[in-house]
């Protein structure tokens, strides 16, 4: 028991020492404080990125969903590398014209390319309400595995509070560079967690290869679609592909990563590692399917990986791989904590209460707006009741709809501004209404995310061509942003004959 003790202590004290040492090299800004400066290095920016896009809803959701719906979360694999694609063809665009255009939220970017300040607020409001609940379950999910690694003495309450207590701590000093090294830490911990947890647990019925020969035999829905339950096809499978890893891509924490890189070259490298770094889902497939065979039943199946732990290994053991799961939650937990931040600091306070704010000023509202958003997800995660994965998912669907807008603005000189909005509030009325409401449910075995993002497409894209922008200035800035991005990553597309450019440039502010 001691040993398990001293084993979350290092989990907590170890990640702030490093965060807060890292805050040294801070600078008083905004642009420091919520983006590095724009200059996160390439270790940094692999490690955050990978460590916020794994979460709760990885170390423990994947393996109940293996536990009680069979093989529809392999799709982890493809999600991962369509994520990976993302990154590297949208984020890299997000980037240069966040240096370009000096953006440090989505509602910078979409606000400023459809000129529009009705979509900056429902850009914001979006990012700000599917956010915080996602928040909620890496807090409950964190807590939870602190609860159990300690053997019950630190209790839930308890264990929640000292995830606010330690995020709050580094991050208030030292804003997205502490997160980005913390996340170095947090991520190798998760990786090596899953796997080996996968390993040990299958070692119970004598390794890989006997746990599929008898789930063959014992339990052979369990081995393909539909699943056990017959609701987990091929429909499914689809909607997580998809839903997952946009949904995780258009997270505002996500946004802040992908203004925070270097260099454009960064981005080039993110789908071969996370593609490499999906291998940590074969870890969770041996969990939850050792987990049909030795421990059926379980009520709640958040906690099958836990429970088998505790049952099946060393109490240090045990504690130790769960300490590294709660690294999954609290490096997404502190990257979401300190997205909502920036929302709130940058797209409500400095824009619409004190545009003059000196730079001290909006990084304090900054720290403040990180404690109050952090205490409104700690009394959720005590009082809001829900699966990790249900949860998760329909936050998903919501930020997953500003995909839709984001590609218009860095492709389509059509796109219009009332398109976006129409597209962006008919796609989330329909998520919510099929989510929540039983007689709107989603049809063909589609999550209510794919439905939304199908009428929003439709709205944007007939919309932009039956409507005429006029503010063919802006259209044109754009344009020509476009054509230099080009200039510099891809010169074969021009015909003009102009030289490739140097790394993209920052302008003058669009706030």
């Amino acid at each position: 028991m001691t040993a398990s003790i001293l084993i979350i202590a290092a989990f907590m004290i170890i990640p702030m020492i490093v965060g807060l040492v890292s805050a040294k090299q801070s600078v008083a800004t905004s642009e420091d404080f919520f983006v590095q400066g724009r200059g996160m290095g390439s270790v940094a920016v692999f490690f955050t990125v990978a460590a916020t896009w794994w979460s709760a809803f990885a170390f423990l959701g994947s393996n109940a969903t293996f536990y009680t719906n069979g093989p529809v979360y392999l799709t982890a694999l493809a999600w991962n590398l369509l994520f990976g694609l993302m990154y590297y063809w949208v984020g890299k665009r997000v980037w240069f014209l966040g240096k370009r255009f000096n953006y440090l939220t989505p509602s910078d970017l979409l606000g400023d390319f459809y000129n529009s300040e009705a979509l900056r607020i429902v850009v914001a409001a979006i990012a700000l309400v599917f956010t915080i609940p996602y928040l909620q379950i890496q807090l409950t999910g964190g807590a939870y595995l602190i609860e159990v690694a300690s053997g019950g003495v630190i209790k839930f309450w308890l264990a929640a509070l000292l995830f606010y207590f330690v995020i709050i701590v580094y991050v208030w000093v030292g804003g997205i560079r502490a997160i980005a090294w913390t996340d170095v830490i947090y991520g190798a911990l998760l990786f090596f967690g899953m796997m080996y947890a996968g390993y040990y647990i299958s070692s119970q019925v004598g390794g890989p290869g006997a746990l599929f020969a008898q789930l063959q035999a014992s339990s052979p829905a369990h081995l393909t679609l539909p699943g056990p339950n017959g609701s987990m096809g091929y429909p499914m499978w689809f909607s997580l592909f998809l839903i997952t890893a946009v949904g995780a891509f258009m997270g505002p924490q996500i946004w802040l990563r992908m203004y925070s890189v270097k260099s454009g070259r960064l981005f080039n490298l993110m789908p071969f590692l996370l593609g490499v770094a999906a291998f940590a889902y074969v870890g969770s497939i041996l969990s939850g399917y050792t987990g049909v065979l030795l421990e059926p039943g379980v009520a709640n199946p958040d906690q099958i990986l836990p429970i088998m732990l505790m049952k099946y290994a060393p109490f240090v053991l045990a504690s130790l791989i769960l300490a590294a799961g709660a690294s999954a939650a609290m490096s997404t937990a502190n990257s979401q904590i300190h997205a909502v931040s920036t929302i709130v600091t940058m797209d409500i306070y400095q824009r619409y209460i004190d545009r003059n704010a000196s730079q001290a000023r909006i990084v304090s509202v900054g720290r403040w707006s990180l404690v109050l958003f952090s205490l409104i997800a700690y009394v959720m995660a005590l009082t809001v009741p829900g699966v990790l994965v249900t949860i998760g998912i329909a936050a998903l669907a919501g930020t997953a709809q500003l995909i839709v807008p984001t590609v218009g603005a860095i492709t389509w000189r059509r796109a219009h501004p009332t398109a976006a909005i129409w597209g962006l509030l008919a796609g989330v009325a329909c998520v919510l209404l099929m989510t929540f409401v039983p007689a709107f449910r989603a049809p063909l075995g589609y999550h209510a995310g794919v439905w939304g993002l199908l009428l929003n497409s439709v709205l944007f894209v007939v919309l932009s061509l039956c409507l005429q922008r006029h503010d063919r200035q802006v259209v044109e800035r754009f344009a020509e942003a476009r054509d230099d991005y080009d200039a510099e990553y891809h010169p074969e597309t021009l015909d003009d004959g102009r030289a490739p450019l140097t790394e993209a440039t920052p302008a003058t502010s669009a706030r």
